[in-house]
């Protein structure tokens, strides 16, 4: 009897112990399902969608805006500029004007380059007198000028200065300053100023009386004889005829 009693004893602890281990499996397996369950819904509201956002929203009036429309103003009619080309005017030069001679330069170039003309050699020497005490000027028997040299050029358009006529009243061997000029002789100078060829070779002491050049300035003693009057080319006199009347006789 009593190991009867005993087995059933262990039996029902046996069981009563394998009760208690299923219950605890089966709240284990219940708090795990709920946490998973927790788990799974906090990560879909709070997902892309947001629906706990939407859920909790709150209708926010959203405020209604009136534009008032701007008053149209009438086209202007502002006038189109169009540029103009700006034009540089060339300055003409009215006097003579101050040029520094470069190197290689020549008078003959710098009047080729300066467009002074035909006279141009003349007028620049005419412009810049020779001293031949300081140097200054140029020479006009070499024409010669220099790198860095200061000469007056003419300006465009000028012409040689027109001889006046020697005053009748001047006194007699008064010496006046000439400057040649393009096809002057000692003949026609000597005419113009009522001198004579051989004073103006003595007192300029010229060696050759043909070698004079344009440019080249002369001492003229001027009124040392009586000018002559230049009558106009004469002309043959036709002689008249006379007719002498002839008696016509009456028959």
């Amino acid at each position: 009897m009593d190991n009867n009693r005993s087995t059933r004893s262990v039996i029902e602890q046996y069981r009563k112990r394998r009760q208690r281990t299923q219950a605890a499996i089966v709240w284990v397996g219940a708090g795990l399902f709920i946490l998973i369950g927790v788990i799974l819904i906090v990560i879909w509201l709070n997902g892309p969608s947001k629906p706990l956002n939407t859920l909790f929203a709150t209708d926010t009036p959203t405020p209604s805006l009136t534009f008032t429309p701007a008053p149209t103003l009438p086209p202007s009619n502002t006038p189109t500029i169009t540029p103009t080309q700006t034009q540089t005017p060339t300055a003409t030069q009215s006097a003579p004007y101050l040029y520094i001679v470069q190197e290689g330069e020549s008078l003959a170039a710098i009047v080729e380059q300066e467009s002074l003309g035909d006279d141009g050699i003349t007028l620049i020497l005419l412009l810049n007198p020779f001293d031949e005490e300081s140097g200054a000027g140029i020479n006009p028997g070499t024409q010669i000028v220099f790198p860095g040299q200061e000469i007056l050029l003419p300006f465009p358009g000028m012409e040689l200065p027109t001889a006046t006529p020697v005053p009748a009243d001047l006194a007699r061997g008064t010496k006046l300053t000439y400057t040649i000029q393009p096809g002057d002789t000692l003949a026609g100078i000597a005419s113009f100023f009522n001198s004579t060829v051989e004073d103006i070779i003595e007192e300029n002491e010229l060696t050759d009386p043909n070698a004079i050049f344009v440019g080249q300035q002369l001492i003229i003693p001027a009124n040392l004889i009586t000018p002559t009057a230049t009558f106009p080319p004469t002309s043959t006199p036709l002689t008249p005829v006379v007719e002498t009347p002839t008696a016509n006789s009456t028959p």
